[in-house]
């Protein structure tokens, strides 16, 4: 038996320029510029008007055009394809540029430049530090060798004997793993201190003996670590006490050395090999005797067009006599290099509205925290109250706040952190759970360090504020601000 059945579907497909904006609202402003080179580099109908253009292509040009107009004919025009209009490429205006950014900015503001400083890595300055010991070259090349294993936060995770077989198998290097050993000593003899350490306790350990070891809080530091790192690191301090014979005055001093000491010392000198992370704000926000302004980072956009080259060397192949395949072929390489390139400067303008436009949504609605600062007046919002509210779609909202930054009076955040779930209180009031985690956060701040306050009655706390949450809640708020819970917060 044969069946018949028809089946009706429907599918959304994005255009290439719809896909292109997609793209480039997601990339942050730090990218952008990036982002617009790459463009230029692959399209050459797109070019830069910031800088100046040749004389010497500009007379090429204008030799070309006396060229066409001698060679033009009445009846040209009946060569090109009805399909085809060379006005859609052209402007009436000779070309005139588009500009494309915002200047937000006055002819007073204050133009500065950040200089950069040139550092050493972190492995860079070991190698130096390695040099100048006393080794011999094999004990040197294991010494380098034993320093690229060390990781980005300075510890050493590979013990000697697996160092040994690595040397052997790698770098045909024989030496037994007592005697690579004695160069790891040397290599934690190098600044920073604690630097390929193998683990917490011997990392803090080597800090604490570059110090002045005749001090009794030092020697007592040294020993807790030694003795009671378990205890230490679980804050059991009654337990230290006892075992160690010390009094609450002597272990306070003790764990006083303990915390100013760096866990991480690869990340104490120069740049790390990661580098660092500079934030570079997509708009900001200033306050104007009570009045909120909102700009858009466009400094470093440069102002863009399509090539007048392209559009000039479009209307020679069109004008030409010769329709061949080849000029044919040419005709629609040059038309989509130009499509292209007006493309990418129309999906530049739109990304600049629908920043502008949703961030501006975003700033009318939090008018009360942006003008205060204050996390309590922060309202609930959802993705979908800014896309109802401007008329796009939540995925475009949720790709305007990815990875965009926004500089207040009160600090740089990140645009999403705005974005938070609503709770009601006990009067049916819905506030933001960024309120929340500020009042929590308060809580803890003000607790008795000796006696830290546990999730359960941080809810009952909570509660007679008229935060009505679970414990659950609680403990998910208080991990989502690293705060450790109630054991590892206690101090003496």
């Amino acid at each position: 038996m044969l069946y018949q059945r028809l089946e009706q579907k429907l599918q959304q497909k994005l255009s290439p320029q719809q896909i292109q904006l997609m793209k480039l609202l997601q990339v942050p402003a730090i990218a952008l510029e990036q982002r617009i080179k790459q463009e230029i580099e692959e399209n050459p109908a797109l070019e830069d008007t910031s800088e100046d253009n040749d004389d010497d292509q500009d007379q090429d040009i204008q030799d070309e055009e006396q060229e066409n107009e001698e060679k033009e004919d009445s009846d040209v025009e009946e060569n090109v394809e009805n399909d085809f209009s060379l006005d859609d490429y052209m402007d009436e205006d000779d070309i005139p540029e588009y500009k494309l950014q915002a200047k937000n900015t006055s002819a007073d503001d204050e133009v500065r430049e950040v200089p950069f400083v040139s550092q050493s890595s972190f492995y860079d300055q070991l190698y130096e530090q390695l040099q100048m010991r006393d080794l011999t070259e094999l004990q040197y090349r294991v010494g380098e060798y034993i320093i690229g294993n060390i990781d980005e936060n300075g510890y050493l995770k590979r013990d000697s004997a697996s160092l040994s077989n690595d040397l052997a198998f790698g770098l045909n290097i024989n030496m037994e793993p007592d005697k690579i050993e004695e160069i790891i000593l040397v290599i934690q003899e190098l600044d920073p201190p604690g630097v390929a350490a193998r683990d917490l306790r011997e990392c803090l350990v080597l800090q604490l003996k570059r110090k002045d070891r005749k001090l009794e809080a030092i020697q007592l530091a040294i020993l807790i670590l030694k003795e009671c790192f378990d205890e230490f690191s679980k804050k059991h301090y009654d337990k230290i006490m006892k075992r160690l014979n010390i009094s609450e005055d002597q272990l306070k001093d003790a764990i006083d050395e303990i915390i100013k000491l760096n866990p991480k010392p690869g990340n104490s000198g120069g740049d790390s090999s990661k580098g660092s992370l500079h934030v570079f704000p997509d708009f900001t926000i200033s306050n104007s005797d009570g009045e909120l302004e909102l700009a858009i980072n466009s400094r470093n956009m440069p102002d863009l067009r399509v090539s007048r080259y392209y559009q000039q060397m479009l209307e020679a192949y069109v004008k030409s006599k010769n329709q061949d395949l080849k000029t044919k072929e040419a005709i629609q390489f040059v038309r989509q290099k130009i499509d292209s390139a007006k493309w990418f400067i129309d999906a530049l303008r739109q990304r600049q509205n629908t920043l502008f436009v949703t961030m501006s949504a975003i700033m009318e609605f939090q008018k009360d925290y942006f003008l205060s600062g204050d996390d309590t007046k922060l309202k609930p919002m959802i993705l979908k109250d800014i896309a109802d509210k401007v008329g796009l779609d939540i995925s475009t909202i949720s790709r305007v706040a990815s990875s965009k930054y926004v500089v207040t009076p009160f600090g740089t955040f990140l645009l999403k952190s705005f974005f938070s779930e609503s709770m009601q209180t006990e009067s049916g009031e819905e506030v933001s759970s960024r309120e929340i985690k500020s009042i929590l956060t308060d809580v803890i701040g003000a607790e008795d360090k000796r006696k830290p306050l546990t999730d359960d009655r941080l809810a009952k706390i909570l509660k007679e504020k008229g935060y009505n949450i679970a414990r659950r809640t609680v403990a998910k708020y208080r991990e989502q601000l690293d705060i450790p819970v109630a054991r590892l917060r206690k101090q003496i």
